[in-house]
């Protein structure tokens, strides 16, 4: 692993920092292969909306300077890339520092291959997400309470992913994924009006189902009509599609996942 901020290796982060005090910030992880910096246009482009609706004073450019500077200590990157932007070191309190934000990234080499698709089993979990406040609706804010304890109950379950609903008893997605649902033959991923994460792959199988003119619907998804699922799957930046072979123990149709997999070319992302 190494970390740099602002362009500079480090090793160690301030003690006065907001990010850890407050979760002051905000996040994306992106997926490096070959070394291209996948889906790097939207990967700015939600950080953008992120530092304008948290008023952060953010150098973006920063980003490509250090991996830069990684390119050139590595010569083929395959791994992990992710982006913490805090809004620094400031006193005691919860009134904002005026200085500019800083930004962190974190390079984590690992063995990477050409996308196919995954296959897990899943289900639903008990504890339910929140609310947010309209502001920060869709971001991928450095507070993450919910995803840690929800991830603790798909652990205990034995699901690598698993659908998660809100307060409100719609369907959101998964617990560090978006998700796509077939039921009566049509695909449907959950509208994002009150909660849950904008994701740069559930943004890029949208564009590609458009393009090749297949409708899928983005609408609140009440709790009752997971009974009718024919088929799902979850994406998120570093995989396209994780397929659900059982959910709740009951098996779903496999070929829709082929075929869609193969019409929107999901093992080629850039």
């Amino acid at each position: 692993m190494q970390c740099y901020k602002n362009g500079q290796l480090i090793d160690s982060i301030p003690l006065l920092d907001r990010a850890f005090h407050y979760g002051d910030g905000c996040f994306t992880t992106a997926r490096i292969f070959q070394g291209v910096f996948e889906l790097k246009h939207l990967h700015f482009a939600r950080l953008k909306v992120a530092c304008q609706n948290l008023s952060l004073d953010a150098d973006l450019s920063l980003i490509d300077e250090s991996l830069e500077q990684l390119k050139q200590q590595n010569p083929t990157l395959n791994g992990t890339f992710k982006v913490v932007i805090s809004r620094g070191e400031g006193d005691r309190g919860y009134s904002l520092p005026l200085h500019a934000a800083d930004i962190y990234v974190w390079y984590y080499p690992r063995v990477m291959q050409v996308f196919q698709p995954e296959w897990i089993e899943s289900g639903l979990l008990t504890h339910a997400l929140g609310l947010n406040m309209p502001h920060l609706v869709g971001l991928k804010t450095l507070n993450r309470l919910e995803q840690v304890l929800l991830k603790q109950e798909a652990d205990q379950q034995g699901w690598l992913e698993a659908l998660v609903s809100d307060v409100q008893g719609y369907i959101v997605e998964g617990v560090s994924s978006n998700c796509f649902i077939r039921i009566n033959d049509q695909w449907i991923t959950p509208e994002l009006r009150y909660n849950g994460v904008h994701g740069v792959m559930r943004a890029t199988i949208l564009s590609r189902m458009q393009q090749q003119d297949i409708h899928c619907e983005q609408r609140c998804i009440e709790l009752n009509e997971i009974e009718h699922i024919q088929s799902l799957f979850f994406c998120n930046a570093l995989h396209p599609m994780k397929a659900v072979i059982r959910f709740n123990r009951q098996a779903l149709a496999q070929q829709p996942y082929l075929d869609l997999f193969k019409t929107l070319k999901l093992s080629q992302i850039d």
